[in-house]
């Protein structure tokens, strides 16, 4: 078996960050049940160009460049949906799913809505962006109006990918109101949900602000964080008498410390739900020649080692500092999108 094949059967869902088509077919090929996308990894594509004569076919229709931008990630997410369209169909909607992610711009400093308008606009979103479709998951920040808006579109019948969740109060906040629209259905037979907590941007930000955190503690404290949502998630939907899995999703899994070997959040995470790893770090590990991946998801830090990032980390704290960063990632790819498209539109029309 391949290293992402032994990963697979450890008990891990394979999901490629990414929508790039040559891509999908690859990492299908070595495992993968399902992606998803953003803004920029809509951006990195239309840079190659190879999509140049779609945009061309866009903008002739007389798109202006926020339509051509959300027409081109309508097309590219549901390519992708064709291609795991099988994995749907054979586990009865359990995987096989792409994410499109709402309009980050609801998010951007300058944008002048209030909470419920956000929410209102998430819902009108989501309906829209979800309709005609069975395995697109639709993507929502948990921000105050994405958190807003989940009852609504739960209960709406919409599956969903609750994203840039770094804390227990936010991820707590998302799947009771998930749960509250799922009861208000009248079946549950086709609910889904999923949550993706982000791991190593936690470890980038705790060695900044948390230098004196012990070699064994530093670059653990993500791992801590999302391993004990997992198992808080594990243990709540355990009851609720759910035909589906709701999951958690380990995002944010490629290193970015040069001195990790790049299998770190992988390995670690290995067994249980679902990762989506950027397209490098699946290759990375792919190239690992003999790698063998077991279930290590359940294993925590020592005792001494979560005790002394319990009393070290603000996690409150860290909320706030990595939302507000998050924040500024989540609405700045999408500006530079609309900027590339009409740079496009200048040289293409």
């Amino acid at each position: 078996m391949t290293p992402l094949e032994t990963l697979v059967a450890a008990g891990t869902k394979l999901w490629l960050d990414s929508i790039d088509p040559d891509l999908v077919t690859q990492n299908k090929a070595w495992g993968a049940t399902g992606a998803t996308s953003n803004p920029i990894i809509i951006s990195d594509l239309l840079k190659t160009g190879r999509f140049d004569g779609e945009l061309v076919e866009l903008m002739k229709q007389g798109l202006d460049d926020e339509a051509t931008a959300w027409a081109m990630t309508d097309r590219l997410v549901k390519q992708a949906q064709g291609v795991f369209a099988d994995i749907w169909e054979t586990t009865g909607g359990n995987d096989g799913y792409v994410s499109f992610e709402l309009d980050p711009l609801l998010e951007d400093i300058a944008c002048p809505l209030s909470v419920a308008e956000k929410a209102a606009k998430y819902i009108e979103l989501g309906k829209k962006w979800s309709a005609g479709h069975t395995n697109r998951m639709i993507k929502v920040p948990a921000t105050p109006g994405g958190l807003a808006a989940l009852e609504e579109l739960s209960a709406a019948g919409i599956s969903l990918n609750v994203t840039l969740i770094f804390s227990e109060r936010q991820y707590h906040a998302a799947r009771e109101a998930v749960w509250r629209g799922a009861q208000r259905r009248g079946s549950l037979v086709w609910f889904k949900s999923v949550y993706s907590i982000f791991v190593s941007r936690i470890d980038v930000y705790t060695k900044k602000a948390y230098p004196q955190l012990s070699a064994a503690a530093q670059g653990q404290v993500g791992l801590l964080n999302v391993k004990r949502l997992w198992t808080d998630n594990s243990t709540w939907w355990n009851d609720k008498g759910c035909p589906l899995a709701q999951e958690i999703i380990f995002a944010s899994t490629g290193t970015k410390d040069k001195a990790d070997s790049p299998d770190k959040y992988v390995a670690a995470l290995a067994g249980s739900d679902i990762q989506t790893n950027p397209p490098a770090t699946n290759a990375a590990v792919q190239g690992m020649t003999g790698k063998v991946f077991t279930r290590a998801v359940g294993d925590m830090p020592p005792a001494a080692v979560q005790a002394e990032i319990d009393g070290a980390v603000d996690f409150a704290k860290m909320e706030v500092d990595l939302m507000k960063e998050g924040l500024e990632k989540f609405s700045e790819p999408h500006k530079s999108l609309l900027a590339l498209i009409a740079e496009k539109r200048k040289q293409l029309v």
